[in-house]
């Protein structure tokens, strides 16, 4: 938690006022997906890590069934229950941990009342998994007051379903696997149809993960998410005639699909189906050179990925693109990609860390010089997933 603790207690108590049940302190990091992009809900491999900043929660019992809710991120503070909750715009933020809570709730697992305040550092609209964070943060802080026992796929899979059926975002399952199942110092290679997983070591070897944020608001990602998956079940719908048990893009790999790509007559829907599919051969490939440390294979197959991303699956927009390439002109960069959904957010790349307040300086100028926004950058250590904080 980076905003003092003290501070945030002595914010709880001028809130909710003093009591004698204990504040308990609970942290759910952001996520940065290293490669693999829109491959998760098309049933294909994914490359996370968990963030060492994220969202913090404080918690204390009460002896009624309401939620006091409080967020030093927006103004608005409200008293929720549980008992016919929805979904309704005055809400705002607070249908996030709304939405978790009730799905949880329907899973048997009950809950009492509570005082609440969240803080979070993960920037919105920056597409770091903050969404992911604030739920998950809120499922583990209140599966562990009430001594709910928990199951941390579980929790990731109620968080999704939670987000598609409460928020109505059609999201896969990688964001809200990883802040729930993050491990310092590893990134996860997770299979999201059947979501097998293994923990790799991330040894960058003098190289950090440098985060861009564009502070382009994504503003066209819901709806051109969801067309980008219409387009990808076109794509399955085509492939069947050579591939009848086919259920998703991940499944096949690039020899398959350049071998059948006659049968998708859409143009525009095999551009999809050949990013998803070559993304998902870069993401084994990637994995494979992290751990014969070779860096600059790595970093190869981010730019390459980002490619793909911007001429292919075209989710990519003028900033992302402007910053990946001035990141690309940096002494110390071996790759620059977009990371998150899209049209908007951040950038991941591959610095060497004496070059690191260099890239910074150059790339946050030149972005400056082309477009209308400021650039912010993190330099981003991997961490744990979601925990309590023992104080």
């Amino acid at each position: 938690m980076s905003k003092n603790l003290e501070q945030l207690t002595n914010r709880f108590v001028e809130l909710h006022g003093e009591s004698t049940e204990a504040i308990r302190y609970f942290n759910a990091p952001g996520r940065v997906n290293l490669i693999g992009e829109h491959t998760d809900y098309n049933g294909g491999y994914v490359f996370p890590a968990a963030l060492t900043f994220g969202t913090s929660l404080l918690l204390r019992k009460r002896a009624d069934n309401q939620l006091h809710m409080a967020s030093e991120n927006f103004s608005l503070n409200k008293t929720i229950t549980l008992e016919h909750a929805a979904n309704v715009k005055e809400d705002d933020w607070i249908n996030y941990p709304k939405a978790i809570l009730v799905h949880l709730a329907k899973r048997g697992f009950t809950f009492g009342g509570y005082d609440v305040l969240y803080y979070g550092e993960i920037p919105n609209g920056a597409g770091l998994s903050s969404s992911a964070s604030l739920q998950l943060v809120t499922a583990f802080g209140f599966m562990s007051m009430e001594g709910h026992p928990i199951d941390r796929v579980q929790l990731a899979l109620v968080a999704q379903e939670s987000e598609n059926q409460f928020m109505m975002v059609n999201c896969g399952i990688m964001d809200q696997f990883t802040v729930s199942m993050g491990k310092k110092d590893h990134a996860i290679l997770l299979k999201c149809d059947d979501l097998h997983y293994e923990y790799v070591p991330f040894e960058s070897k003098g190289y950090k993960i440098v985060i861009g944020n564009t502070n382009k608001r994504r503003g066209l990602v819901d709806s051109e998410y969801n067309a980008r998956r219409a387009q990808c079940e076109q794509a399955v719908q085509f492939l069947r005639a050579a591939f009848p048990q086919l259920n998703f893009l991940g499944e096949i790999n690039s020899e398959q699909l350049a071998a059948n790509a006659h049968l998708i007559t859409d143009e525009v829907v095999l551009k999809r189906a050949q990013h998803v599919i070559e993304e998902n051969d870069r993401v084994l490939k990637s994995v494979t050179a992290l751990k014969n440390n070779e860096l600059h294979a790595f970093g190869e197959l981010m730019t390459a990925s980002h490619k793909s991303l911007q001429y292919l699956y075209e989710v990519s927009c003028r900033e992302l693109d402007v910053m990946v390439e001035a990141a690309l002109q940096c002494q110390g960069v071996l790759g620059s990609r977009m990371t998150g959904a899209g049209f908007g957010g951040c950038t991941v790349s591959l610095v060497h860390e004496d070059h690191v307040a260099e890239f910074i300086e150059q790339v946050g100028s030149s972005y400056a010089a082309q477009t209308d926004f400021k650039a912010e950058f993190y330099v981003a250590d991997i961490g744990d997933g979601v925990k309590e904080e023992v104080i």
